[in-house]
């Protein structure tokens, strides 16, 4: 039935005068289990379908959609994406031309080994329990917080140039937070493991509870810790923390729609523009960042985007070098590239596909060095594990990170806990300090689930791997 839809789709909007139409039918599953101490806070557990119809008419874009799935509906919606194309040509500044892409027929499958929705919420709902009774059992720990995310996503795209691609991919996602209160201060610490394109063996209960004594001990620890002086001295920062800062240093000013000044919500422009390609340094020799859509288990990897564009895997960033863009067929061909990346993804059936981050990751060093052997080569700086505040320019430039737990290294041994760490840089001089990265031993494929663009926002997600790695001289300022 869902292929029938989209073929209906396209077929109406050509006879109705479209150039190109793409379809995209979409059903949704989500199941979202919250714990606060011994209580359920939320359990929510939705289903969402409809059809997307996107149509180049006159030069022009036209987009509408329904979540009523019957070929009438299906028929009024396409004719209506194509009279809102002909609107629109009248405002246009020059016709829609979108890059080459070849003719795909493809079926794309995440890994599922058990299906999460097959698993009892009780099952669930005792995981979290049980987790938030071990924090709790901590003298000082007064709250604890956990979850549960799990998601289902079957999609059918269709094009007028012959393309048919299907894909279900599931994603799943654990974490949890103990909060320490005491003497006039309440400090948290938290537990992600990394969320995955995988099933309910995502979920490692043994791991979960086995890590709640190190999380609670580390809260009552941080609720103790001195505040940070400001200081410029060096980094050392766990694949986690990574993760954010590249997200906004890195991700988002590589977006080519930023990069060509047409997203400007949400610090949506970008110093990383086209003349610069090949030629800016963006970071230290040793500096690779590689966008990978094939990588296994990654929160964007889904077998092809919603421009109907196989996913590839490029650099961003070669040899300390800039050198890539995320990019839709509509963007790419604005400066002659000869295919998009596969970088656009809509949230919704109901929303029109933009151009989103990659999985997009700083890959590891290649000489053989762990996170304790780094740390032991520092004589003086701060390590930071996790993901905490930040803020970033509009241009993508001027920056500061937080984390969600800070040590005061000293002669290469972590000496004490910190509170209050915020360090401060500009993104091509923070990268170019980079002087060491951990090997692929120690890469980690940590992720963001809530990705924010666009207006009406979309929330998108993406995988962002790392190992832990060090930065020289950075400005340390203590969080007021």
């Amino acid at each position: 039935m869902m292929k029938d839809l989209v073929l209906l789709a396209i077929d109406t909007a050509t006879a109705k005068g479209a150039s190109y139409a793409d379809a995209r039918v979409v059903q949704y599953r989500r199941q979202y289990i919250a714990c606060e101490d011994q209580r359920v806070s939320q359990l929510v557990d939705s289903e969402d379908w409809g059809i997307g119809v996107r149509v180049i008419a006159d030069g022009a874009w036209g987009f509408a959609g329904t979540s009523v799935l019957t070929p009438e509906e299906v028929q009024r919606v396409a004719a209506e994406a194509v009279a809102i194309a002909k609107a629109s040509a009248s405002a246009r500044r020059k016709p829609v031309q979108l890059a080459p892409e070849p003719v795909h027929q493809i079926s794309f499958r995440s890994a599922c080994e058990v299906d999460p929705f097959h698993v009892p919420v009780d099952t669930k709902v005792g995981l979290l329990l049980q987790i938030n009774a071990a924090l709790l059992k901590h003298a000082g720990i007064k709250k604890a917080t956990s979850y549960l995310l799990f998601k289902r996503e079957e999609r059918v795209f269709a094009s007028t140039e012959g393309s048919l691609m299907d894909s279900i991919i599931y994603t799943t996602a654990a974490s949890y937070t103990a909060t320490a209160v005491g003497e006039g201060d309440a400090r948290s610490r938290t537990y992600a493991p990394p969320p995955m394109t995988e099933g309910y063996e995502n979920i490692n209960a043994e791991d979960l509870l086995g890590n709640t004594e190190r999380v609670a001990q580390q809260a009552l620890e941080h609720l103790k810790a001195p505040e940070v002086d400001d200081m410029v001295t060096d980094l050392v920062l766990d694949p986690l923390n990574l993760a954010l800062t590249m997200h906004e240093s890195v991700g988002h000013p590589t977006e080519l729609d930023r990069a060509l000044g047409y997203e400007e919500s949400l610090a949506g422009r970008s110093f990383a523009t086209p003349d610069k390609l090949h030629t800016l340094q963006y970071g230290s020799p040793i500096v690779n960042f590689v966008a990978d859509n094939t990588l296994p288990g990654g929160l964007a990897t889904q077998g092809f985007d919603d421009d109907g564009v196989e996913c590839q895997r490029w650099y961003v960033v070669k040899d300390g070098i800039f050198c890539g863009y995320s990019t839709s067929r509509e963007v790419a061909a604005e400066i002659g590239m000869p295919r998009s990346t596969g970088s656009t993804r809509a949230d919704s059936w109901g929303s029109i596909p933009i151009v989103r981050q990659p999985n997009l990751s700083l890959m590891p060093g290649k000489e053989p060095l762990s996170p304790e052997d780094l740390i032991a080569d520092t004589k003086d700086g701060i390590y930071i594990e996790g993901m905490g505040s930040f803020s970033i320019d509009q241009m993508r430039q001027n920056f500061q990170f937080g984390g969600d737990a800070f040590w005061r290294i000293k002669n290469g041994k972590l000496v004490h806990m910190l509170k209050n760490v915020t360090y401060h840089s500009i993104t091509e001089k923070f990268w170019n300090s980079c002087d060491a990265i951990c090997d692929e031993r120690f890469w980690v494929p940590n992720g963001v689930l809530n990705c924010g663009k666009g207006d009406p926002m979309q929330i998108a997600q993406m995988t962002h791997g790392a190992a832990t790695a060090r930065f020289r001289q950075v400005q340390v300022r203590r969080a007021r």
